[in-house]
């Protein structure tokens, strides 16, 4: 987490998005100067493998929704939903449909996993239904003509990029085995991974292995290979396995991974075995303002648990979104709110939330992080480690 100071389609699609271009639920709205209530949605994994990343976001969205309605000082009401896909693209559309035909819906927080993203935008995008996502990192997502898509994340190009550095020069290896799980995520990070361990005179060999319950034939094979690390561009569930194969195979070099394994379930999981693994992502260290430091209590004491990855990143999304829906001068439609997000400025906990013209909105920071006895630690940025 980057805490810097945080149904089915029943009638065709385009008949469904002229249909709900203006939204908002009139319920209770019938007397003169009652609030009309609008509804933001989240849209990822809450179930499955990985479910913990998307729970984190899920969480947040939660809280800043009813943070917002308790300030008192919303022109409207504001209401939670959510649709889980599982973080599978197979199941991203239909959770997307299930969130436009709900004519309350006026924004949409996620999708958060690459592949579920790029699935879902095609429908966002015909019913011109804002999506901001606080994880999706895939290089291309915003090159891919989704008019209705931003997000508030770091892409992969710049992830890619420095995480090799960190390894070629920081860490001084030698020769990299590269494995991905096939994903959109996967495959398009260690991409860059790959390019720029070379560029860095890196010896590579790669492989991409879908998802299993086995890795001992893999662990079997970087062992072999004369490899000094190990990259992995997936997430924690599948890495954790992987790395008590890597480990019972007696494997020595040095493990590295990405934000879709930066998660306690990943030590949960593989257990004695993660000690000294290395992660990167884009999401970076609390700073001490005010505003985060309230996130981080008021998470907790909702939740029971500390804010997770991304969990930052998901509320400063929610918080932007209904920023951009104050700043509307008129009826709040999701035309009006694509429109608004687009423009909005919001100092949120992990940094300030702002929108080039291509819908990028990270910082371009990316971290390194460790297991250490037992806990996920920070490092430092890439830029001052690799110095």
């Amino acid at each position: 987490m980057r805490i810097r100071t945080a149904a089915r389609v029943v009638v065709p699609l385009v008949v469904s998005a002229l249909a709900l271009a203006g939204c908002g639920d009139d319920e209770g709205t019938g007397d003169a100067g009652e609030k009309k209530t609008y509804t933001i949605a989240y849209q990822g994994p809450l179930s499955g493998d990985n479910k913990q990343l998307g729970i984190n976001m899920d969480n947040a969205v939660q809280l800043a929704i009813e943070q917002a309605n308790a300030d008192g000082d919303l022109p409207f009401t504001l209401k939670y939903a959510n649709a889980d896909d599982g973080g599978d693209p197979a199941k991203a559309p239909t959770a997307a449909q299930k969130l436009i035909d709900d004519s309350s819906v006026v924004a949409v927080v996620g999708p958060a996993f690459s592949g579920a993203t790029a699935a879902a935008e095609p429908l966002f995008t015909q019913a011109n239904l804002i999506s901001v996502s606080p994880s999706a990192t895939r290089a291309d997502l915003t090159g891919l003509g989704f008019k209705t898509f931003v997000r508030v994340i770091t892409g992969d190009t710049i992830q890619g990029t420095k995480v090799a550095d960190y390894l070629a020069k920081a860490l001084e290896v030698k020769k990299v085995y590269v494995v991905d799980d096939k994903s959109a995520y996967g495959a398009g990070l260690t991409k860059f991974v790959k390019d720029q361990l070379k560029a860095n005179d890196v010896e590579v060999v790669s492989e991409g292995i879908a998802p299993t319950k086995d890795y001992s034939a893999l662990a079997t094979k970087v062992k072999g290979s004369g490899a000094d690390a190990l990259y992995y561009g997936g997430y924690y569930a599948e890495f954790a396995l992987m790395t008590k194969a890597l480990k019972a195979a007696g494997y020595q070099g040095v493990l590295a991974s990405d934000d879709g394994v930066k998660d306690d379930q990943y030590i949960k999981q593989g257990g004695t075995a993660t000690e000294g693994v290395y992660m990167s992502c884009a999401c970076g260290p609390a700073e001490e303002s005010d505003a985060a430091k309230s996130f981080a209590t008021d998470y907790k004491a909702k939740f029971g648990v500390d804010p997770g990855t991304y969990s930052g990143e998901a509320f400063d999304a929610t918080n932007a979104i209904i920023q951009a829906m104050k700043d509307i001068d008129g009826d709040i439609t999701r035309e009006a709110v694509v429109d608004a997000v687009k423009k909005v400025e919001h100092e949120g906990v992990t940094h300030t939330i702002k929108f080039d013209d291509k819908g990028e909105g990270g910082t371009g920071d990316i971290f390194i992080y460790q297991v250490k006895s037992g806990k996920i630690e920070l490092l430092g940025n890439t830029d001052e480690l690799i110095k």
